[in-house]
């Protein structure tokens, strides 16, 4: 259980209140909240555990990017981005997976795989690097033993076209500009451990 310490000061000097957290915040709770919209997956289900299709090869698995595929967005939507973050990572930053930008409005799906194989994303796309350090798709992969990880499979419609970012561009700008142009988020949550 992890706590929280409140500093507040009252009329006698300064306050100090613990908070239990049995578990840590969505990283979506700190950001603007928006409109949501349906996201549903051929190969992820929500709360459940990953398959080993969407596990990292380094810990088992086959690194597949999931199927997914949206709808009821917003009709001013110019463009979408799809992220896959973990925020249980041992590091204080989380870990991002998957960052595809630049996803044109008329495309609502993507297939099983779509990361690896290029002809299976739009051609204006652009996959940013995942925290392994490679483009694309990077399958879940905590620590052996470690808790149970959240991945929040994101889809997020956006007000402008393209985003104007290259492929090394880190990935706190890309989170940042997917806050200053989104118009609505969609979230699958999952999990894995091992």
């Amino acid at each position: 259980m992890n706590e929280l310490l409140v500093r507040g000061p009252d009329s006698e000097g300064t306050t100090v209140t613990k908070l239990a957290l049995t578990k840590s915040p969505s990283p979506y709770d700190f950001l603007p909240e928006l409109p949501g919209f349906t996201l549903t997956s051929d190969d992820l289900v929500e709360g459940e555990q990953l398959s080993l299709d969407q596990v990292h090869d380094s810990a088992g698995g086959n690194n597949i990017s999931p199927h997914l595929r949206w709808s009821d967005y917003p009709p001013e939507t110019r463009s979408f981005a799809v992220t896959c973050f973990d925020p249980d990572a041992p590091t204080v930053s989380g870990w991002w997976h998957w960052l595809v930008v630049d996803i044109p409005s008329n495309v609502t799906e993507l297939a099983a795989g779509a990361s690896s194989v290029e002809r299976l994303l739009p051609h204006t796309a652009i996959q940013m690097r995942n925290d392994f350090g490679s483009f694309g798709f990077g399958g879940a992969g905590p620590p052996p033993g470690d808790h149970p990880h959240r991945y929040y499979w994101a889809v997020t419609a956006l007000e402008v076209p393209k985003l104007g970012l290259d492929p090394d561009t880190p990935n706190a700008i890309v989170g940042f500009n997917l806050t200053a142009h989104g118009l609505a988020r969609a979230i699958i949550l999952t999990t894995y451990q091992h």
